[in-house]
């Protein structure tokens, strides 16, 4: 991409998920919106609060981030470090509106418009990120796109009888946050006529704009239906209804129902006659060229389904639920079904008759020939109110180097060996790869402390990968005190061999802890030895998968947890949160195993996808 024009007028586009990959309907949101902006003559810094990233790793997940494609996108591309805990439920009836948006956002906000004074607006994406906009200076416009509605979203889950691991206000609170911005952008018309009434600021319709990428055409037949989603409620609430229907009474000669996405992972099991998981596919081409149809069974969510814009785009037929389209303002019934039966009932209908096949596409491309149109309009005026609050505020000079655009510094590796294993770290903006061919398993990224400051939002991060190599002698190398976050690639799915985990586990020794404390060996057995200590609340209840190395001075050995038991009265109070973002301790009693275990071991490390823990040992003088 060329570089931006210096007299090109600037917006900070704020969000809690990054541009790229573009894999799921939040991320797909936020790309069409900055396509719009830049359409509209607009130079984009984009600010990634990486909110996703801690909520992958929380769930075990390397995150699917790519700085690499957004720096070729945007004109500057910023990093902001997610160290506050992002809680995912909550004890009051809803969150507070601003319980998502930690100081080290608004403190971003504050140093950017410092650095970059003649950016003439700021977009936040999603509500809960509103605070953030109280940093921003007079004069500059400030507005919020919804994606969705929050007040009251957790009412969505009752039929389901699930609880919500995602935002959920009530509309005291959505309307505390909408009206912090000068403009309101709402995905789709419903929603824009609530928001009117809950807040002052101006509202605005702004549906994403969906490029066609393919004409449509009757297929000659349906032999594949299709369904593309990231792993949200919403989406597995609904196609896992779907699926049951669907194979009820399935047979060969229906249609077979193909699923691609993140989705994928969590639809572990469900393969058989009639259904067949694609997985992530890195092109959506890839999929909608197995599709010949594509279903919408949505029964909950709020917003607009992305997914629908695209399977259109590519030319594709939708049969969907009135949930499932809402937002498209549809018309012919097989886009306003009331249920995943009637989903099945229409499909099954289209495969048998050419007829019905043919008149399905036509009202399908009507649809999308409609909502183009108005979503280019809303576009337009959204960028005509750009134009005229921020025409003025060019900047004088280009963007900064320093930050976002990876050309400054050359990338670096450095390479250090022991102990059989090989570890690289990488300096760079590679975020994306959770391996390299010649460099092994990616094992723990930097993270970078403070605020305020360019180094500290730079999107560069030093990165270690680790390979086995039995040939590296000696003790494997100390690393030091480092601030880094561990690949789950280490901590849970362990694609490294035993003694390469015992050899990272020693030069990682020295990591910077989320939580550190003292223990007591109150047990030693053969192979098992039991430990009274303390645990952040959130690990002693329910399954935590942990990683755990007894550390000595001249070895380490793996210990497998085989329990926590919760205890009545606490053996040690000796307990620092460093992070001052985790729940209280609860004294426990762990007891592990381990097929050899050093008798000077006096630190134990325990990882976690919630962290790291460093535990002091003391055998028990009792």
């Amino acid at each position: 991409m060329p570089p931006d024009r210096p007299d090109k007028p600037a917006i900070l586009v704020l969000a809690p998920m990054p541009a790229a990959p573009v894999s799921a309907g939040n991320r797909r949101r936020l790309a069409a919106t900055c396509e719009a902006l830049t359409r509209g003559g607009f130079a984009i810094d984009l600010a990634y609060y990486a909110h996703e990233d801690q909520i992958y790793r929380r769930f075990g997940q390397h995150p699917p981030t790519d700085f690499r494609a957004m720096e070729a996108t945007f004109r500057n591309v910023f990093l902001i470090e997610a160290r506050t805990v992002i809680p995912l439920k909550t004890r009051a009836t809803s969150f507070g509106i601003d319980e998502w948006c930690p100081d080290e956002v608004g403190a971003f906000v504050a140093w950017y418009f410092s650095a970059y004074p003649d950016t003439g607006a700021a977009l936040v994406n999603y509500v809960f990120l509103s605070r953030a906009l109280e940093r921003v200076p007079p004069g500059v416009l400030t507005l919020i796109d919804t994606h969705d509605r929050f007040a009251g979203r957790q009412n969505q889950y009752r039929p389901f009888r699930a609880e919500p691991n995602f935002f959920y206000t009530d509309a005291a609170g959505e309307a505390q946050g909408l009206s912090r911005a000068d403009v309101v952008l709402a995905i789709q018309a419903a929603e824009a006529g609530i928001f009117a009434g809950q807040t002052d600021s101006r509202v605005l319709l702004l549906p994403p704009h969906f490029p066609a990428r393919k004409s449509f055409s009757v297929p000659d037949q349906v032999k594949r239906i299709g369904f593309l989603g990231h792993g949200n409620d919403p989406n597995l609430f609904s196609i896992g209804r779907f699926i049951r229907v669907w194979r009820d009474g399935w047979t060969p000669d229906r249609p077979e129902l193909v699923i691609a996405g993140e989705i994928c992972r969590s639809l572990p099991g469900v393969e058989g006659p009639g259904v067949r998981l694609l997985g992530y596919l890195d092109r959506l081409d890839e999929f909608y060229a197995q599709a010949d149809l594509v279903v919408a069974p949505m029964l909950m969510g709020s917003g607009l389904k992305m997914k629908v814009g695209e399977a259109l785009s590519f030319g594709r037929p939708v049969i969907g639920t009135e949930i499932g389209l809402e937002g498209f303002e549809p018309e012919a019934p097989a886009h306003r079904c009331r249920d995943a039966e009637a989903v099945k009932e229409v499909v099954l209908a289209v495969a048998d008759d050419a007829d019905a096949l043919a008149h399905l596409t036509r009202a399908s491309e009507a649809l999308f020939t409609r909502y183009a149109a108005a979503a280019l309009a809303a576009e337009a005026e959204l960028t005509g109110l750009l134009r005229a609050r921020c025409g003025d505020r060019a900047p004088a000079s280009p963007a900064r180097q320093d930050v976002g655009q990876g050309t400054p510094e050359a990338e670096r590796a450095d390479t250090f060996r022991g102990g059989g294993l090989v570890l690289t770290c990488e300096t760079s903006t590679r975020s994306l790869p959770a391996a390299d061919p010649d460099l092994g398993v990616l094992v723990a990224t930097e993270r970078r402390p403070g605020q305020g400051t360019a180094d500290v939002y730079t999107p560069r991060r030093q990165r270690w990968f680790a390979r086995a190599d039995a040939s590296v002698d000696g003790a494997p190398p100390d690393l030091g005190a480092l601030d880094v976050a561990l690949s789950p690639e280490w901590v849970r799915d362990r694609k490294l061999p035993p003694e390469t985990r015992v050899a990272l586990a020693r030069s990682f020794a020295g990591i910077q802890a989320d939580w550190e404390t003292r223990g007591r060996i109150v047990g030693r057995a053969g192979d098992r030895i039991e430990i009274a200590t303390l645990l952040p609340g959130v690990l002693v209840n329910g399954t935590h998968p942990a990683l755990a190395f007894l550390i000595a001075e001249e070895g380490a050995s793996e210990l497998r947890l085989e329990r926590v038991t919760p205890l009545h009265r606490r053996g040690t109070d000796i307990y620092a949160d460093l992070t001052g973002r985790l729940p209280a301790p609860l004294p426990v009693s762990l007891s592990f195993r381990a097929a050899s275990m050093p008798s000077d071991g006096r630190r134990l490390l325990f990882l976690t996808d919630d962290g790291i823990g460093r535990i002091l040992l003391a055998e028990d003088a009792a």
